[in-house]
């Protein structure tokens, strides 16, 4: 768990407390959206055999718990709103973590994946280096993230109370690759439309085991 700075802390409060007084109605106007996309990459990049062990990090209302858990894989929950967390585990049975992304404590090498759906993009640039260090540190060996954020020319600052960071390609693969990742595959949303209408960047991750020390000469 990282120390918060006192602009950190306002940040989070500020972003949860817009979520806090919107809950019911952003579940309702998100829970048809279509991810299925991002579902499917993530789980195709996933080696072994299924079910897998999944972390929905900022899992909201619960809509992707309840696609995963009729998948037949076992997912966990985090999400730092205690509405969202309460609706999550109504609605799906899982197991959901009441947690401030800025703050998280994870177990290590405890998930297959990590679905970071809309999510990551509310964490501030300077601390989002140690969040993805967790996040690498959360999966197995040859476990795969799956973030997908809303693009832009590395704009950052609060938009309708929300802090938010829109991140090129460029600037995105190089935090991403920093804490240890290695790219699979990268797209923009939503799928069929041309580039302009596509203001979404969906990237699949995956953490490299270790490679085998050479024995001695």
């Amino acid at each position: 768990m990282q120390d918060l700075s006192a602009a950190d802390r306002q940040i989070s409060a500020s972003t949860l407390g817009q979520y806090r007084a919107m809950a019911a109605p952003y579940r309702d106007g998100t829970w048809n959206h279509d991810v299925s996309q991002n579902v499917q990459a993530l789980l195709a990049a996933i080696a072994g055999i299924p079910p897998y062990r999944i972390l929905d990090l900022g899992c909201g209302p619960g809509r992707d718990l309840v696609t995963f858990r009729d998948l037949g894989h076992v997912v966990v929950g985090l999400d730092g709103c205690p509405e969202f967390v309460a609706m999550a585990r109504a609605v799906s049975g899982c197991e959901v973590w009441q947690q401030d992304m800025l703050s998280m404590t994870l177990p290590a090498a405890s998930f297959d994946g990590v679905f970071a759906n809309a999510v990551l993009f509310h964490v501030p640039s300077r601390a989002l280096p140690v969040v993805l260090d967790q996040l690498h540190a959360a999966l197995k060996p040859d476990g795969a993230l799956l973030a997908s954020n809303p693009r832009g020319q590395d704009e950052e600052g609060f938009v309708d109370g929300r802090y938010a960071c829109f991140y090129s390609f460029t600037t995105w693969r190089r935090l991403v690759s920093s804490s240890g990742f290695a790219l699979v595959d990268h797209y923009y949303r939503p799928p069929g439309k041309p580039r302009h209408q596509q203001p979404w960047l969906a990237t699949v991750w995956r953490k490299l085991a270790s490679p085998e020390r050479p024995g001695p000469r």
